[in-house]
């Protein structure tokens, strides 16, 4: 990402949409403008820490975890409670929540998938209701990729992932 950052014109509005590891914040800090993987309060300090080096107030979307799979990161839906409750949020100055991010589980049982993204919609409704009453830019629910996008939409989310759809599928394996 950065390098392409540095490759193409000033006006873009960069998203981090995968995982984001602690060590590679300081690349993106200076030009990113959405961070969609906030997956734990070690990550978000990180990301205060770097943003603060920069003069910058990055936005970010926590990624709450409620699929079934494993590999997939995350708060915990209790852990996103308890850590909004905990107020932690105050001591970063450099960051702004602007909402949620979930990914559902890869699999073809839609009812699965739909009520993973049912959950998501209600802890951002719960968050926005507890935590984030009067913050109008508390507004974002990122959920659905190019497979389930329209099911996301269908459940409340109004930012899609669908890279595959428009550039097609990456290819992962090693060249020499």
């Amino acid at each position: 990402m950065a390098q392409k950052a540095s490759a193409l014109p000033t006006d873009i509005r960069w998203h981090m949409i995968g995982h984001l590891q602690t060590n590679k914040v300081k690349y993106i800090a200076p030009f990113v403008t959405l961070i969609h993987s906030v997956d734990s309060p070690k990550l978000l300090s990180v990301i205060d820490k770097e943003a603060k080096k920069v003069g910058r107030r990055i936005d970010c979307l926590l990624q709450v975890h409620v699929a079934e799979e494993l590999s997939k990161f995350g708060f915990s839906p209790d852990d996103l409670v308890s850590f909004l409750a905990s107020g932690q949020l105050a001591q970063y100055e450099n960051v702004h929540i602007r909402g949620l991010m979930a990914m559902a589980t890869n699999t073809d049982d839609d009812q699965q998938v739909k009520a993973e993204f049912q959950l998501a919609h209600s802890l951002f409704g719960n968050a926005k209701r507890d935590f984030f009453p009067t913050d109008d830019s508390f507004s974002i629910l990122s959920m659905g990729m190019s497979g389930d996008y329209k099911m996301a939409i269908e459940n409340g989310s109004n930012i899609v992932r669908i890279g595959s759809l428009i550039f097609g599928q990456r290819d992962y394996s090693v060249k020499n």
